[in-house]
């Protein structure tokens, strides 16, 4: 059934102005440094870290026992002792503690380096070194630069460069960060910040989907829950991308017009539309997509229309 709404979603941008280089400032990075670095996140993260090459990155999440993510990450290897996690700055610092009381007598040590590193997003030609890599390969550059392939939104190539901080910024053309953020939202893949915190199981933003969870690697915090949604077929809860005419923040709550008492929803990423209007991923009810109308911040509140996922949905097990 399609999904009626007084919203109308903007046109897509052209592609050109979805082109360039900019800094993310909003982003740090943890630092795992050590001969049980890989192995130490591979007991902690969503994600196989013990088999992680130095040609491919991971998305992982980090979760409390019940399963609920408390950060997201963007992780790889500078060498086979040294392990980058790049995640949402506001969440860092919490996370960075928690981590540690795990290490124990592991072999690593644990910083937050976002100092010692700079974080750029590259979208259209500057995202493309030598082709169209597959998401999540990484490329090493001669400068000490690593990028990261990241997928694509809109039709446009993305990637991160992660850098030593004295290093030269990537030259070429600047792209505004609202633009950049407009990407990340109809990526489809969303970076957990602060208000979101404890809010979601992995699946409920689709990190299945999109190469964040290995169901066939050991333990890990919260891992039965995770497992459990996934082979039980139990997701009731997915990601989707919206587009609302009025302002839309991280943390809303969504609401279906058949129960306007109770929210189906919560607002995971925002990012205000280039021509008009605002766009955001939302972890919702799958029920609620089904059919109806959606509001964002109460039940008479900005007006949803649902997008279209730009990735198929991992069917469940």
């Amino acid at each position: 059934m399609t999904l009626v709404t007084p919203s109308t979603p903007a046109p897509t941008p052209d592609p050109a102005r979805l082109q360039g280089a900019t800094p993310l400032p909003h982003l740090g990075v943890i630092r795992a440094q050590g001969e049980d670095a890989a192995k130490f996140l591979h007991g902690q993260l969503t994600q196989d870290f013990s088999l992680l090459g130095l040609s491919e990155a991971r998305l992982a999440g980090f979760c409390s026992a019940k399963g609920r993510m408390l950060a997201s990450f963007v992780g790889f290897k500078r060498a086979h002792d040294d392990i980058l996690l790049v995640c949402s700055r506001d969440v860092l610092a919490a996370t960075l503690k928690r981590l540690s009381m795990f290490v124990l007598r592991a072999k690593v040590k644990l910083v937050d380096a976002s100092d010692a590193f700079q974080i750029w997003g590259l979208a259209g030609g500057a995202a493309l070194p030598g082709g169209a890599p597959k998401p999540w390969s990484l490329s090493n550059g001669p400068d000490g630069g690593q990028t990261v392939q990241l997928y694509p939104a809109a039709g446009v190539a993305r990637a991160l460069w992660v850098a030593p901080a004295e290093q030269p910024a990537p030259a070429g053309e600047r792209l505004p960060e609202t633009l950049w953020a407009w990407l990340e939202v109809h990526s489809g893949v969303a970076t957990l910040t602060q208000p979101i915190v404890e809010a979601f199981v992995p699946q409920m933003l689709n990190y299945e989907s999109v190469g964040g969870v290995n169901f066939k690697k050991g333990c890990y915090p919260g891992q039965e829950v995770v497992a459990r949604s996934q082979f039980r077929g139990t997701l009731k809860r997915r990601a989707y991308l919206v587009h609302g005419d009025g302002p839309l923040q991280v943390g809303q709550e969504v609401f279906h017009d058949s129960d306007g008492s109770q929210p189906c929803g919560t607002v995971a990423a925002v990012a205000p539309h280039p021509e008009a209007g605002w766009d955001a991923i939302v972890s919702m009810q799958t029920s609620a997509a089904a059919g109806g109308h959606l509001h964002a911040g109460a039940a008479d509140g900005v007006a949803l229309t649902l997008l279209p996922l730009p990735y198929p949905l991992l069917d469940d097990i």
